[in-house]
């Protein structure tokens, strides 16, 4: 799928189908949780960073953290950007968080040292930037994203690695790189780009509930 692609099946299934849009992020959240419980260790209490930014992508991040919640791992949730800019359906979710006194920070400068550390965390979860992503990577994200790739830590991706352009599987201006990504409906076009396994890393289609 392309970007207009993807944009077009959400509507349709919104629209069309009249399916929430909430309910098709945490059909998303929830494929994306069962893939990080299978990238952490067992026997034990993990604990987990998730980078969100303000759009869909970082709704998704919120449902993933309370699944893990849910399964008595430890979250981290930092949001990357402007709170106030977080609407809609991802406002419904972190809403929820919230509810459940979860601590939701704002980035800053603590939170890319603390990634310095290798036992800072067992999983990061890249739930930063989503399929939208046109342009240039600005600031903050260009640095969070260095970071995250620096950190040496397992990381899945949320649809597609932040800063990987949909279509072309070029970074735009920089890409997480990945351990897994769980990419939503179908495979972005972008992912035939043979440059772009190094930012992906293992692919995995996940359904929402409806298919194309």
């Amino acid at each position: 799928m392309t970007r207009d692609q993807v944009r077009a099946f959400d509507q349709h299934a919104i629209h069309e189908w009249k399916i929430p849009g909430v309910v098709l992020m945490e059909n998303a959240g929830l494929a994306c949780a069962h893939a990080a419980l299978s990238m952490l260790p067992s026997g034990r209490k993990a604990q987990v960073w998730i980078f969100c930014g303000t759009g869909n992508n970082g709704g998704d991040g919120y449902v993933i953290a309370r699944h893990l919640l849910n399964h008595g791992h430890h979250v981290r949730v930092v949001i990357v950007g402007d709170p106030a800019r977080v609407r809609g359906d991802a406002m419904i979710h972190l809403t929820i968080l919230k509810q459940l006194n979860v601590p939701i920070e704002p980035l800053t400068s603590e939170h890319l040292r603390d990634m310095e550390s290798p036992h800072s965390s067992d999983l990061i979860i890249d739930a930063l930037l989503g399929t939208g992503l046109e342009g240039a990577l600005k600031e903050p994200y260009k640095h969070v994203i260095d970071a995250i790739n620096a950190s040496g830590l397992p990381v899945l991706a949320v649809d597609i690695p932040s800063g990987l352009d949909c279509d072309t599987g070029v970074p735009l201006g920089g890409a997480v790189r990945a351990d897994q990504t769980v990419t939503f409906v179908a495979l972005k076009a972008g992912f035939q780009n043979p440059e772009a396994a190094q930012y992906t890393g293992r692919v995995s289609v996940a359904s929402i509930g409806v298919v194309p």
